[in-house]
């Protein structure tokens, strides 16, 4: 499945189920690698309306943004993420976000408290995915180090979640396990799904 094909699923899905989350991340993702920019700022704005804590919504916003040349939008968004991240620890899309102000002249937001990663309570599970607090898997969902990865950072709602959509997407496409390139179609989705095409394409080499 190319670019489009995902963005018309996704485009599909969003519509279906437009208080979902993850589905206009998703689909602000597959704009964003089409570097269809206008469409992914404005998809990423839609996921982060819905949760204001997506670091990782907040990072490639702003990035389309920029591409964009909308500069001012694109401070303010970014600063508006930057704040977030920093609440609750999320540091690797806070510093990117930092980095991307910084390119376009802008002055790093002050955050009053200082950046921990230790305030999750005893007994909680932080998702590094949406960066809400849930429960950890009770094992990795598959074998090898990109199943082990999800056990650690991903929340058992969030890969949940994936399931749902993922049994969506197997009916709609018509996806037969059993035929090498639809298992690739599947797993391309969920990768893009829950944010982990860099970690991925590590696993990889």
């Amino acid at each position: 499945m190319d670019i489009q094909q995902r963005i018309a699923q996704f485009e599909k899905m969003a519509s279906a189920d437009p208080d979902n989350d993850m589905a206009h991340f998703s689909l602000g993702n597959a704009y964003y690698h089409a570097q269809q920019f206008e469409q992914a700022a404005a998809s990423f704005r839609r996921c982060t309306n819905l949760n204001p804590i997506m670091s990782k919504a907040y990072q490639l916003g702003g990035e389309s943004l920029v591409k964009t040349d909308q500069i001012e939008a694109a401070t303010r968004y970014l600063t508006t993420g930057y704040r977030a991240a920093a609440g609750h620890g999320d540091r690797m899309p806070m510093e990117a976000m930092g980095e991307l102000l910084e390119s376009i002249g802008a002055p790093l937001p002050i955050v009053e408290e200082p950046i921990s990663t230790e305030e999750t309570p005893a007994g909680t599970f932080r998702c590094e995915r949406t960066g809400k607090l849930g429960t950890q898997l009770d094992k990795p969902p598959f074998r090898g180090p990109l199943g082990e990865h999800i056990h650690a950072t991903i929340s058992a709602e969030t890969w949940h979640a994936w399931i749902s959509l993922g049994t969506k997407l197997i009916n709609e496409l018509r996806l037969d396990f059993s035929r090498e390139e639809d298992q690739r179609t599947y797993d391309q989705h969920m990768i893009e799904y829950l944010g982990l095409e860099e970690v991925a394409a590590k696993f990889k080499t």
